[in-house]
């Protein structure tokens, strides 16, 4: 097939004009990497160093459009530079992509709170490209922000779809070939997961409600909203979560992934237990890489069913709970349960 079939579409504003990019990675082939695909995608480059120049604020001299930032190991000083960074993103408005890694995942969520950035752990060159693609479909012009909630989640699954053969054409160049520029090669496989359709978006997950959940009628037309009832036992919840693992031990785990779900469940129980969640902890209860969970989390607080909540006590740490919203839904749907047992 001609080259010329596979090129990107120039990356352009709405005059036109190419969008920027700026690279912070401290391993010089990972660097060279990140400005090949993203030069392949369309950015015009601008400033590429190293995490050292974060840490200097005095170094950085214009963001670009977007902001690709390696953070593997995350100590004081470059989390101070994070914080800034996001701030600053999220008054220009840039684009902001950091990858980290699984130990340093919760301090760098805790630091990046204002600009809604894309966090990879861990990425694969796949990852990282698709991350590329989800930034330019956010950019103006795209009206990702006007897509339905049936959309979103259809967009959601075809990132994974195309993540997973992206992962799997690049580990059989390594094989072939073996890893170029000294990188490294992934031999798990990049998994694709389907949402369950018992979750819905914003403005979804109320359909089926709306008929059993309404109130009757009262006097002089005053709608009755039924009490919502109390959430399940945390021991029921647990249960439930204990027999969606055991499945793994005589099957595929591929074949049950739901993330969604998954993620609901043990927020229910610990809302419950009145524990808090961080997100390492969520995206190993999500039962699927980081990264994916990440995404998942970022598309169900978007929806309203996820709540970030800051440690008032200490200002490195952040959780994340079920919205009210979401924690109705989930009493109404176990008491439906409960009752129809």
């Amino acid at each position: 097939m001609p080259q010329a079939d596979f090129a990107y579409q120039p990356a352009n504003d709405a005059a036109g004009i190419p969008l920027s990019v700026s690279i912070f990675a401290d391993r010089p082939p990972l660097r060279e990497q990140l400005c090949d695909d993203a030069v392949a995608a369309g950015f015009r480059l601008g400033q590429t160093g190293a995490m050292g120049q974060l840490v200097d604020a005095a170094e950085i001299h214009a963001l670009g459009d977007l902001v690709l930032v390696d953070c593997p190991v995350a100590g004081a000083a470059e989390l101070a530079a994070l914080a800034r960074l996001d701030m600053r993103a999220a008054r220009s408005g840039a684009r902001l992509v950091v990858s980290t890694s699984v130990d340093s995942l919760d301090a760098v969520f805790a630091c990046l709170d204002q600009s809604a950035p894309q966090i990879l752990v861990d990425p694969t060159r796949g990852e990282r490209v698709i991350a590329l693609g989800r930034v330019l479909a956010t950019m103006p012009g795209m009206r990702l922000r006007e897509l339905s909630d049936d959309d979103r989640l259809s967009l959601l699954r075809l990132t994974e779809q195309v993540g997973q053969i992206a992962e799997r054409l690049e580990r059989m160049s390594a094989r072939q070939f073996g890893p170029a520029g000294g990188g490294r090669v992934d031999d798990s496989a990049f998994r694709f997961e389907s949402p369950n359709q018992d979750y819905r978006g914003q403005g979804e997950g109320r359909r089926g409600e709306g008929r059993q959940g309404e109130g009757r009628q009262g006097e002089g037309g005053a709608l009755l909203r039924k009490p919502r009832p109390p959430l399940p036992d945390a021991r029921l919840v647990r249960q439930v979560i204990a027999q969606r693992q055991a499945r793994a031990r005589y099957f595929d785990a591929e074949l049950f992934a739901d993330p969604a779900w998954d993620i609901l469940l043990d927020l229910t129980a610990a809302r419950v237990e009145r524990k808090r969640v961080s997100v390492t902890s969520l995206c190993i209860a999500s039962g699927v890489p980081p990264t994916t969970a990440l995404r998942w989390i970022a598309q169900m607080s978007e929806a309203g069913l996820l709540e970030r909540v800051e440690d008032e006590t200490d200002r490195r740490r952040a959780f994340i709970q079920l919205s009210d919203k979401a924690a109705d839904a989930m009493a109404r749907y176990f008491a439906e349960v409960g009752a129809a047992a």
